[in-house]
């Protein structure tokens, strides 16, 4: 009776433990999920031109990272919340093969994105994200991070098939604003298969700030250059524009606590779980362009980004699939590998036993 009383308590706290863990995912999500939807829709009320009308994406971004590499560098360096790597130790010659690669995909990508809210709306752009996945799928067989497959090359095809139907039912549709955030894609898909070339496969573990720490600055160096020839003449001619630094203070808070929430739920679950708020978020911000920006979403728009929702929800079943197929195969290792370990002690006892009678 004892045993079974204390067995049925082992089981009553594993299951609480369980249920603790599930909760805490759920809040990353839904935090992630609220900071996400904050950022895109502030972005798009900031540089559109119809709204409050500041049309200088690169500097807003800029912004961002200057915002995010001075608190990056104040946790780290002043009040030191977090510690360095130290195995393997971010030397110059590491940071200059691996973070700057990085951080330069990581510019272009911001840039393009925030760019797009000038011309397009904020439900067509979620539509285009949803190419993501291709994206990276194809990056990844170029790169052999991904092996060639026959099926899911045409689950790629159809979520394509079904942007393409959502772009012809566009009612806003602008060359310019769909080619940046093509662009926006194409960079942020290779960003994310070379952080596993240049940074996991080398052993680098960066939490969420020391993220910020080395990527921010680097992206903001890089984005001086574009800055200075795109933007920089446009400022001067408007010459008396006032920011307001609340707008611009809450903005840049909300871009850092995303960068904080994107690296913290990747951590605590996985990148598959983002993905899978992700198509979550992109349902809300187009009920939410369609009912309250009151952007024009037309029923071939959301009968082909349908089709590409669909496409995009196999593409993470067969994820979990082989991260599920994965875990058992290291689980049966792991077993064997104790089993092994029993024998070889049955054996060397057995072997000392004998000596002893002999």
């Amino acid at each position: 009776m004892a045993m079974a009383k204390e067995g049925s308590g082992g089981e009553g706290g594993m299951s609480e433990s369980v249920i603790r863990k599930v909760l805490v995912s759920y809040m990353y999500v839904a935090v992630w999920i609220f900071l996400s939807f904050t950022v895109i829709v502030y972005n798009k009320y900031i540089l559109d031109p119809k709204m409050y009308n500041w049309p200088f994406p690169i500097s807003l971004t800029m912004v961002h990272m200057a915002f995010c590499s001075s608190l990056a560098v104040a946790l780290v360096r002043l009040f030191r919340v977090v510690d360095l790597p130290s195995s393997p130790a971010m030397t110059p010659q590491l940071y200059t093969s691996s973070v700057l690669p990085i951080g330069a995909l990581y510019s272009l990508s911001l840039w393009f994105s925030n760019s797009a809210y000038i011309y397009l709306s904020v439900s067509f752009i979620q539509m285009l994200k949803a190419l993501m996945p291709v994206a990276v799928y194809s990056i990844g067989v170029l790169f052999k991070k991904e092996t060639f497959k026959s099926s899911a090359m045409l689950n790629m095809l159809s979520i394509s098939f079904g942007v393409a139907i959502a772009a012809y039912g566009e009612a806003r549709f602008d060359v310019r604003g769909v080619t940046l955030q093509l662009a926006a894609v194409a960079f942020e898909a290779t960003r994310l298969v070379l952080i596993q070339i240049l940074l996991t496969s080398k052993g680098i573990s960066l939490n969420p700030i020391t993220s910020l720490y080395y990527v921010a600055p680097c992206c903001l160096a890089f984005l001086v250059v574009p800055w200075a020839f795109v933007e920089l003449p446009r400022l001067r001619a408007v010459g008396t524009f006032q920011p307001d630094f609340f707008i611009f203070g809450t903005n840049s808070l909300c871009a850092f606590a995303l960068n904080l929430a994107v690296f913290l739920l990747v951590g605590k679950t996985s990148a598959l779980t983002m993905n899978v708020a992700g198509v979550v978020k992109d349902w809300l911000l187009i009920a939410f362009s369609w009912s309250v920006i009151r952007d024009t979403v037309t029923p071939i728009n959301l009968f082909g980004y349908g089709i590409a929702f669909l496409g995009v929800g196999y593409y993470n079943h067969v994820k979990l699939q082989a991260l599920k197929a994965k875990e058992a195969q290291k689980k049966a290792a792991q077993a064997d590998e104790e089993a092994g370990m029993l024998l070889q002690e049955r054996d060397s006892h057995g072997d000392r036993k004998s000596d002893n009678q002999a």
